[in-house]
């Protein structure tokens, strides 16, 4: 699989391009033209008390496990610069579970887990046949609570899940240095979780389930691209 992002033959891409829809719509999405309009740039939420430190749960470094390889020399990794890749294969259950340690030290704590079991269409080169792998990449925000995942575009037939916890911004939901009844209200009325296609697309919405007492969203992925916790700032009303 080496140099390879698919293995395999793949099946004709006629069908494929039938059910590809243009861009990065997520699950239960409303239908484009009936979407309600929403700030183009939300509030994102940040890593409080600089830059976090970053493990891959059961991967040594450089090491393969489960599936999962790491990108880094190094099993401890900065926020400045991180990433972790690792094989899906359609059929089987693949996932990553990213944890962090913030500057002032302390146990782990989660921030990302994913789990993949159908990856079903990879852009430009067409279907996934059942045991046929795609190479998946997370790229950890270097400032925001937010992940890339790639292949950008990449489509499920069971939805892969996506889970990132916002512990890590300490309760200063919106980075004013204060944790107030402010940060409460955010939290409990407007953070959610948001996508978008690329550096020229707008920000949306994604479905997502909010554990406030665990701080996470849960959300079902159909396709690939870059998530964020945020907020829509035009509906603050204090």
């Amino acid at each position: 699989m080496k140099g390879l992002s698919v293995s395999r033959s793949l099946l004709p891409l006629a069908l494929a391009l039938a059910l590809f829809a243009a861009g990065c719509s997520e699950a239960g999405a409303p239908p484009t033209g009936v979407q309600e309009p929403l700030a183009a740039t939300p509030h994102f939420v940040r890593w409080a008390g600089g830059s976090p430190q970053f493990t891959a749960v059961g991967a040594p470094s450089g090491g393969v496990v489960n599936g999962l390889s790491l990108a880094s020399a190094s099993s401890m990794l900065s926020l400045d610069h991180y990433t972790a890749s690792f094989w899906a294969v359609r059929g089987e259950q693949r996932s990553v579970q990213i944890n962090y340690a913030d500057s002032a030290g302390g146990t782990d704590s989660p921030f990302l887990r994913l789990v993949v079991v159908d990856p079903a269409y990879v852009p430009d080169q067409g279907d996934l046949a059942p045991g046929d792998s795609v190479l998946i990449t997370v790229t950890v925000d270097t400032m925001n609570i937010g992940v890339s995942l790639e292949p950008t575009g990449l489509q499920f037939g069971d939805p892969a899940q996506l889970q990132i916890w916002y512990g890590g911004a300490h309760g200063d939901l919106n980075g004013d240095g204060a944790v107030d009844s402010t940060d409460a209200a955010i939290e409990a009325r407007l953070l959610s979780m948001w996508y978008r296609e690329g550096s020229d697309s707008a920000w949306t919405q994604v479905p997502a389930t909010h554990a406030v007492l665990d701080q996470s969203f849960t959300s079902e992925l159909l396709h690939f691209c870059w998530y964020e916790l945020a907020y829509d700032t035009y509906a603050v009303s204090w």
